[in-house]
């Protein structure tokens, strides 16, 4: 592999392909520390292309069951050599992958061994695939859906959005030049690959680098810091809720150079601990599925300001941010000149950055008011003893009517937590019905858990 110069304009497609496809130099070097190599990836992905018939011209699709990142990067590798498209769920459990498979007709099921997984389509595993080598003449075209990636939706109705290789892997080749990536780092995340960010940062940014990566997934304090120092990790991919758990005495740089966080805003106050033990400056990813990256900041030294990526043109119409990149899926709406208009309030900060001002969607009427639950929610997180809070609305029945709800983790009791609501906020801003929680529920991804939130405040009368 080793690291190439990277252009998305209008070249041909083997050299758009090049650093993917390149003859490697080191074989037998390690993706996944103490597993597969470079060379058993391209092995891998080698069995899976041979899934698809190169005499029918409709691409079969392969859903991922397996958080194997091996076995994800093989069949991505696969798909743009002309393989089958791939589908990766928003979670691997049953349930998942039968949504999944109820809306896109999947002919195979990839797997790192054989489960309990829906009927419908023919289980792929290693062991059942006849794996050479890649040595095709056939690429995709780098604006064609090769991936579709789903997210879990608050309705409980999951979204699926296509991503081009373009999409994939000029943010991939552009995300590893940026912070400088080598084939000396080690990977460590605590989020799973089958989401964007995951994807990009423990699967697709360390394969175009030349990296290694661990291959777990590590969501407990002391599984995170013990792997750490066991493999030395150079690279921490963590999200906002796992910084906050890492606020103990235990808590040192190890060998870490670099950490990123996404999927939510990192509290600068956990942002500062991270600091003070590891000397890091936490690196935020601003952007979405749909999207790809958009801005990063350094949460110390930038504070709320974003700086947009190089190659991510933007501007603020109408209070919204308005985005245009390689990066953005193509089925997404854009204007006329080719800008997509985001769900993100901002503000311009000069020229060069910008401050978000919260989300269109959190923008509800309550008894006629317009009530920005963004802000109710912050208001109640800086109320002493308060670690975290979400608000939502919930409807009550009564027509279009809403009234909203608060899921709290502190240990105040509900009436005084009502009184301290009270005392901040207006008095139609003031939840109807708030539970007092040890901690919020979130997602693997390290999301707040919506649906699970809103589900537990609708049965609070």
């Amino acid at each position: 592999m080793g690291t190439h110069p990277f252009s998305a304009g209008n070249i041909t497609q083997p050299e758009w392909y090049r650093h993917i496809f390149s003859p490697l130099p080191e074989p037998t070097r390690e993706f996944i520390v103490n597993g597969c190599t470079y060379e058993e990836v391209y092995r891998l992905a080698s069995g899976i292309r041979r899934l698809q018939p190169s005499d029918k011209e409709d691409r079969a699709m392969i859903c991922i069951g397996t958080s194997d990142k091996s076995l994800i990067a093989a069949a991505l590798f696969a798909s743009l050599a002309g393989g089958p498209r791939v589908v990766l769920p928003y979670a691997f459990s049953r349930q998942a992958v039968e949504e999944v498979l109820e809306t896109l007709p999947c002919t195979f099921l990839c797997a790192d061994r054989p489960g309990d997984f829906p009927s419908g389509c023919e289980v792929i595993t290693p062991s059942t695939l006849h794996c050479e080598s890649i040595n095709s003449c056939t690429y995709m075209n780098p604006d064609v859906p090769f991936l579709m990636l789903f997210t879990g939706g608050s309705t409980g109705k999951p979204k699926v959005w296509s991503k081009t290789p373009r999409n994939m892997l000029a943010e991939a080749r552009y995300q590893a030049d940026k912070f400088g990536i080598s084939p000396d780092d080690i990977f460590l995340s605590t989020v799973p690959p089958q989401h964007i960010y995951g994807l990009l940062f423990s699967v697709l940014i360390p394969f175009v680098s030349s990296a290694r990566v661990l291959d777990g997934v590590y969501t407990f304090p002391g599984e995170i810091l013990r792997t750490a120092a066991e493999h030395r990790a150079s690279i921490l991919v963590s999200v906002p809720i796992h910084y906050r758990i890492l606020k103990s005495d235990d808590l040192q740089q190890h060998h870490f150079r670099m950490a990123f966080s996404s999927a939510g805003v990192l509290d600068k106050g956990d942002a500062a601990y991270f600091h003070e033990k590891t000397g890091l400056d936490i690196i935020e990813m601003y952007g979405s599925t749909e999207t790809g990256g958009v801005a990063t900041r350094r949460r110390l030294t930038d504070g709320e300001s974003w700086r947009p990526l190089d190659t991510v043109a933007w501007k603020v119409l109408d209070e919204r941010l308005r985005v245009k990149s390689d990066f953005i899926s193509p089925t997404l709406p854009r204007d006329a000149e080719g800008f997509f208009v985001t769900a993100d309030y901002a503000e311009a900060d000069g020229i060069q950055s910008f401050i978000l001002q919260g989300r269109a969607d959190d923008i509800v009427k309550i008894g006629g008011k317009r009530v920005d639950l963004a802000s109710v929610q912050a208001k109640i997180k800086r109320i002493p003893g308060v670690r975290d809070a979400v608000v939502v609305s919930l409807p009550t029945g009564k027509g279009r009517q809403n009234e909203l709800g608060a899921l709290v983790a502190t240990d105040i009791d509900t009436l005084q937590l009502r009184k301290h609501i009270a005392a901040v906020s207006e008095l139609y801003a003031v939840p109807k019905r708030i539970i007092v929680t040890k901690e919020i529920p979130v997602t693997s991804t390290g999301k707040y858990d919506r649906e699970g939130i809103e589900r537990l405040l609708a049965q609070r009368k």
